[in-house]
């Protein structure tokens, strides 16, 4: 199943590898990612594509896993489902 993730918030170190680290641990694999850091603020924003494996990675486990990663590091972590995140931008 391919999910997208996105997160955003005040950069700091170890974002990225703790999103990485999570994602191992949940057996997905991430198929792309981009991070950029907006302003003079240092908001730090990535998006990644992610795939599930149903066999092992249940989706509400990952959702709960990042979300707790997101409030322990103070950044907001989103997980959807792509066909989800198509639907909802399309014009």
């Amino acid at each position: 199943m391919k999910c997208v993730i996105s997160v955003l918030g005040k950069d700091r170190s170890g974002i990225v590898a703790g999103v990485a680290t999570t994602l191992a641990q949940c057996n997905a694999n991430i198929d792309d990612i981009s991070q950029t850091i907006l302003g003079q603020e240092e908001v730090f924003s990535m998006t990644m594509l992610v795939t599930l494996d149903p066999a092992t990675a249940d989706f509400n486990e990952v959702q709960e896993k990042l979300e707790a990663l997101g409030a322990e590091l103070g950044v907001q972590i989103i997980i959807q489902r792509e066909d989800v995140f198509q639907f909802m931008y399309k014009i």
